[in-house]
């Protein structure tokens, strides 16, 4: 089990990953046509994200067992996704592994929004479960893998918080506000990133520590 600070700092980042206060404008769109169901979309794409990281937590180790990668590889791996995903919040962009334009006009029309995209890929997407999966690996302990999973369970909270009260922070926040925002989280997650990729070098390739 690793220290408060340890998680707190895992906290943090999987926020900023996730990001539900720049994924705000995107909810209000999606469901500018059903404004009478937000609260019940709400609902489902924090449950749905819940779900999605917990079971990354839980299966994580096991699908990197299966594929015969190794937890090095796949950090450094982990941490250039993140990396291309924190350049394109610093730049306030939607990255493309995020969700694609032909994604965002399809969920327009789509009775399903609060699972796919709002919750997969645009909040949990491959940048928080590569995220969850390296936390996952940072201790064996059963303890560790409960606090994670209450770590998931505090981030799907807020994810509901943000599109509950999506119409009022619309009003009250700025495009401006939002991209400061986005460029915070990006800042926070690209020292993140490139925190996974040196440590998966430095053990894959121990001659350059």
């Amino acid at each position: 089990m690793l220290n408060w600070n340890d998680y707190l700092r895992m906290l943090t980042g999987l926020i900023a990953i996730v990001s539900p206060l720049s994924t705000v404008p995107l909810f209000l769109n999606f469901t500018d046509n059903v404004q009478a169901q937000r609260k019940r979309i709400a609902r489902t794409s924090a449950l749905a994200v819940a779900c999605i990281l917990a079971i990354s937590v839980v299966a994580g180790s096991g699908i990197l067992h299966i594929f015969n990668i190794s937890i090095e590889g796949f950090r450094v791996a982990g941490g250039i996704l993140l990396l291309s995903i924190a350049f394109d919040m610093l730049q306030a962009k939607t990255s493309r592994t995020r969700s694609t334009p032909e994604e965002d006009e399809e969920a327009v029309n789509s009775t399903a929004i609060g699972v796919v995209p709002l919750a997969l890929p645009l909040l949990a997407g491959p940048g928080a479960i590569s995220t969850v999966i390296l936390f996952s690996q940072q201790s064996p302990t059963l303890v560790h893998k409960m606090i994670l999973i209450g770590i998931c369970l505090l981030v799907a909270l807020i994810v509901w918080a943000c599109f509950h009260l999506a119409p009022q922070i619309g009003k009250h926040l700025s495009q401006t506000s939002m991209n400061i925002a986005s460029r915070v989280m990006g800042l926070i997650l690209a020292a993140m990133a490139v925190e996974f990729i040196v440590d998966g070098i430095k053990t894959l390739l121990p001659g350059l520590a």
